[in-house]
């Protein structure tokens, strides 16, 4: 059987982790809010949460300080910064 190499484990893991982030970003937010959360990640202290919608982005950009800190907590790693991007739907 053919595991498709470390380069596939490799972004195997990686989508993981990300699928774990962005589930601990919909835990710290209100529902409304977490349900229009589409991706998410960290990378060196920056947490990147993207929406969908620039309206929407606008409303995160108000729970800034709730995602460091509940995201932070629950995946015990040091947030420092929170940046909302616009990501184009999937088609």
């Amino acid at each position: 059987m053919r595991t498709g190499g470390p380069r596939l484990t490799a972004l195997a893991a990686r989508r993981g982790e990300r699928i774990q982030i962005r589930e601990c970003v919909c835990a710290a937010l209100p529902p409304d809010l977490a349900r229009v959360v589409v991706s998410a990640g960290i990378e060196q202290g920056l947490l990147t949460v993207g929406v969908a919608r620039a309206a929407w982005a606008t409303r995160l950009r108000y729970a800034a300080d709730a995602l460091r800190e509940g995201v932070g907590g629950a995946l015990g790693v040091d947030i420092r910064g929170v940046r909302i991007k616009i990501v184009p739907p999937r088609a």
